[in-house]
């Protein structure tokens, strides 16, 4: 894994810890919990055209930027609970 992923990933885990959240980070609940946020993305584009998706900006751009970085924080500790190499992965 790339260092600034994995240095990313630590922040998350110590995040984690310090808030007795690790009990809840299981593969199980992450996933759940990936799933929900991905869901909450779409909202943001349902019944858009391909067009109107291609050209979101201002306020619901930030809300989008919001949704994909839950979306990444859960993948990332996903990743890390089953000690996947996300870059390697990829390749």
């Amino acid at each position: 894994m790339s260092d600034s992923i994995k240095n990313l990933s630590n922040e998350l885990k110590d995040f984690a810890i310090k808030r007795d959240w690790e009990q809840f980070h299981t593969p199980k609940n992450l996933s759940m919990a990936l799933i929900a946020e991905a869901a909450e993305l779409i909202e943001h584009f349902q019944w858009l055209t391909p067009e109107e998706s291609k050209n979101v900006n201002g306020e619901k751009l930030k809300d989008i930027s919001h949704e994909m970085a839950d979306i990444f924080i859960y993948l990332l500790r996903m990743a890390e609970q089953l000690n996947i190499d996300l870059m390697s992965a990829i390749g």
